[in-house]
């Protein structure tokens, strides 16, 4: 998965990784950049996701597409999909354009608009990256778990840089008696939860 990454894709990785650094360099408000996982956390996801059960695969937070351009090489490798739900129009764009030019559109699905309004819908998910606007991770987690396949696994970021933010989340999560969940110290801190 990792020896033939495309030099598509790795040519946008690099782009949107430098837009990143460029973005926090300049100041740029949070909510305006893109605010994406570091190049570790992408390896993460996509050899986890690659180990999931059968299922769909979804992602509530997409950004530029970075981290979709990582769930992408299991999705490749496994003859899967991502479905990916963003509410920022800006970010919209950029993601349709990264997917496109990366040669992954034909993989990944964006929802534009609030995840929260469409993730009902979505059975049998085998593998759900959470990293959205920090007040929406209970209501989406709340969404995702029940439709979850047994093994199934849901990614969230930012439990240690944001441990304030998420402390009732991570609560919720680790009290859950439908999923087994830790907290690891890769990236920003990723709390995985694997559905019983």
């Amino acid at each position: 998965m990792f020896h033939n990454i495309s030099d598509a894709v790795l040519k946008r990785m690099r782009e949107l990784e430098q837009k990143n650094t460029n973005d926090k360099r300049a100041g740029v408000p949070p909510f305006e950049r893109l605010r994406q996982i570091p190049p570790i956390t992408g390896r993460f996801l996509a050899l986890t996701a690659a180990a999931a059960p059968d299922g769909d695969y979804i992602e509530v937070g997409t950004s530029g597409g970075y981290s979709a351009l990582w769930l992408s090489l299991a999705c490749r490798a496994l003859g899967r999909t991502l479905t990916t739900f963003e509410l920022a129009e800006p970010k919209l764009e950029l993601a349709a354009e990264t997917f496109r030019v990366a040669g992954i559109d034909d993989i990944v699905t964006i929802v534009p608009g609030d995840a929260r309004d469409n993730l009902a819908e979505h059975g049998n998910v085998s593998f759900c990256f959470l990293d959205t606007e920090k007040t929406l991770y209970e209501d989406c987690y709340e969404l995702v778990v029940p439709n979850m396949v047994e093994g199934g696994v849901l990614i969230a970021d930012n439990m240690v840089s944001h441990a304030g933010d998420l402390a009732g989340f991570l609560d919720r999560a680790e009290s859950d008696l439908r999923v087994d969940s830790m907290v690891v110290p890769i990236g920003e801190g990723l709390l995985i939860a694997r559905k019983s």
